[in-house]
């Protein structure tokens, strides 16, 4: 019994003790104000969203472009489909022609009907249609191409359109909301949104071909707005609804949206679509240099402090740069006064201008900024800007033909054909076909003589195939692109 008051006695008191120092602990917190003020920076950091905060509003953006936003139709007839080895399998070597079609998006830039679109949404169509987001549908006409930066610009019948406004990519920051519009999966304008997660991107989309002058410009602006087929050429807005780029590749293993996609800068393609409207074709103006990304070792290798520029690899032949004092090994850190610190800046901040231009260039040659200015020129070297005309076709293809002399037709059973001899660098001798080689077919279509090759080969785009004979008998077939 004894034992048990002492065990309820040192209750008691522990109890007494607990409560007292509780008391206390309290009683300091609310009189100390260091104690008020850590309690205070900690529920701050933890709860960072200020209580007026409220997320970014996209309704007027889209209300703004959704009706500038068209979707593009496009039909291709293709004729004479030609497999030369279904002979080989007892099958019919033609096919018989049929109609391609495909989609896309495009914007309309003036309220008179010029409308920016992708290269690759209506190259090679025999026939184009536009749809309004009001489903009014236009038959419209092509202005021109532009394969190096994959814009086009079309033309429909119409007065008052809703164009969009176009804004300034250049001003366009890393983090920034835009709005992609278009027609994805062939549904009416759609908008989603997302953010600009890069600029000045380089993905190796398209293809050069110095015979056809096409000099790639790639400097894409990559967002995280969801982009699926038939979105492209369509547009990319800031949350003001201007037009900041043209949407045109996605990142995807599967075809479909899957994170990343990049549009053409509005810097770029507004430029673009001036010249093909203006001129027919794109002034494009070159400061006259070969150039590479400033690596470590550059860096090292010339003392420099930072890695930063574009390393000035060699001068082209009557190219500005040398006349305007710029040599090999000289660092570009500057155009017009904004930095290019990638061979896609400085791309992008060249395609700006024409020949004839000048532009300022900072750059650093033996460890001194110097600047100067740099009269852009074309890459034959002339600063006249210049009007369309049609390629030269024996130029691209590096040849020059002959009718097949009567006697060499006889011996090889052949009626005729065009005869290569002579070759030069272009698409035939790119393509393995040698000097004396005869072509008697393109894509089916029967060659008698050189003229019938050259009426046939300036309809052609894309790939094509062509069937021949060597004056041995040795018969051959070639594919390429035009």
């Amino acid at each position: 019994m004894k034992k048990l008051l002492l065990f309820v006695l040192a209750g008691i008191i522990g109890g007494v003790i607990s409560l007292f120092s509780y008391g206390l602990l309290i009683n300091q917190s609310s009189f100390n104000p260091e104690v008020k003020k850590n309690m205070n920076q900690i529920s701050y950091v933890n709860n960072p969203v200020q209580a007026n905060s409220k997320p970014e509003d996209f309704t007027f953006a889209a209300q703004q472009t959704v009706n500038g936003v068209v979707h593009v139709k496009t039909e291709v007839e293709v004729q004479n489909a030609y497999n030369p080895w279904a002979d080989f399998f007892g099958q019919q070597s033609y096919m018989e022609p049929y109609v391609q079609s495909g989609s896309g998006s495009g914007v309309i830039i003036s309220n008179d009907g010029y409308i920016i679109t992708n290269n690759h949404v209506i190259e090679g169509a025999d026939k184009i249609e536009v749809s309004l987001n009001d489903n009014r549908t236009y038959s419209a006409e092509l202005i021109g191409t532009d394969p190096a930066t994959d814009i086009a610009v079309l033309k429909i019948d119409g007065k008052n359109l809703p164009a969009i406004l176009i804004g300034n990519s250049d001003d366009v920051k890393i983090g920034e909301w835009v709005l992609a519009v278009g027609n994805p999966f062939d549904l009416t304008s759609t908008v989603t949104a997302g953010i600009v997660s890069a600029k000045a991107r380089n993905i190796d989309l398209l293809n050069g071909d110095p015979f056809k002058e096409i000099f790639p410009v790639e400097s894409f602006i990559q967002t995280d707005a969801a982009v699926n087929p038939g979105n492209s050429g369509g547009a990319l807005v800031n949350t003001s609804g201007e037009l900041i780029g043209i949407n045109t590749a996605i990142a995807s293993r599967t075809g479909s949206f899957a994170g990343y996609s990049f549009a053409v800068p509005s810097s770029i393609a507004s430029k673009v679509a001036e010249d093909l409207i203006t001129f027919g074709k794109v002034q494009r103006g070159f400061i006259g240099v070969r150039i590479e990304p400033v690596t470590s070792e550059i860096a090292e290798s010339l003392g420099l402090d930072e890695i930063k520029g574009i390393y000035v690899n060699s001068l082209t032949d009557n190219g500005g740069a040398s006349s305007a004092g710029i040599s090999s090994g000289d660092i570009i850190m500057e155009v017009n006064g904004r930095e290019v610190n990638s061979v896609p800046e400085l791309q992008e901040e060249i395609s700006k201008y024409r020949p004839g231009d000048e532009v300022q260039v900072t750059f650093l040659s033996k460890n001194k900024l110097k600047t100067t200015n740099v009269e852009l020129r074309d890459n034959e070297g002339k600063t006249e800007v210049s009007t369309k005309e049609e390629p030269d076709i024996t130029k691209v293809l590096g040849a020059q033909l002959l009718d097949v002399p009567d006697n060499v037709a006889s011996r090889l059973g052949i009626k005729g054909g065009a005869q290569v001899y002579e070759l030069s660098k272009g698409k035939l001798s790119m393509n393995g076909i040698k000097k004396g080689f005869i072509i008697t077919k393109i894509d089916g279509d029967q060659v008698l003589s050189k003229d019938d090759f050259q009426r046939l080969i300036e309809k052609k785009s894309g790939g094509v195939l062509i069937e021949g004979v060597y004056e041995n008998g040795t018969k051959a077939y070639y594919g390429f692109g035009l």
